[in-house]
């Protein structure tokens, strides 16, 4: 039997890793700080009517640590996903989404707050929603599950 609240919990939770990837790809795109992209998700995406569309609810405590530790660790996570690329590859080269999207992840694995795989999971569906049609999925996967056996490899013994 389904329980609706472990069900509210678990949509709020990947409509925050979404708003986070959003919000990191913004930051990214525009050069605005962490604090504002976190204010204008929270003051006018998260939960709001536009257009007579209702955006999803979110866990604004995750988006928030997710886009933080994004920040605050981006070297260390971006040399993790280095090193799970072609090294002929480097990160700069990649999507820029895709790039949002392993930073996003990077800051759920440096932290234990998380499960890996679970992290693993909830962003390569994310990547399914970005990329319905391509390989990038697959790719999230092989890159996330390095990045996770390097950054917690507590996690798999």
């Amino acid at each position: 039997m389904s329980n609706p609240r472990a069900e509210d919990k678990r949509a709020r939770s990947t409509a925050a890793r979404l708003y986070a990837v959003q919000a990191l790809f913004q930051m990214e795109a525009s050069g605005q700080s962490a604090d504002r992209v976190q204010r204008e998700f929270q003051d006018y995406r998260i939960g709001v009517e536009h257009e007579g569309e209702i955006s999803p609810e979110a866990d604004e405590n995750l988006f928030t640590r997710i886009t933080d530790d994004a920040v605050t660790w981006q070297s260390k996570i971006d040399q993790s996903t280095d090193r799970a690329l072609v090294a002929k590859w480097p990160i700069e080269r990649i999507d820029p989404v895709l790039r949002a999207l392993f930073r996003a992840a990077g800051a759920e694995l440096v932290t234990p707050s998380t499960p890996p795989r679970v992290v693993i999971t909830e962003y390569v569906r994310l990547a399914q929603a970005f990329f319905p049609d391509g390989r990038e999925p697959k790719f999230v996967n092989a890159v996330l599950d390095h990045m996770a056996h390097s950054l917690r490899p507590e996690a798999f013994n």
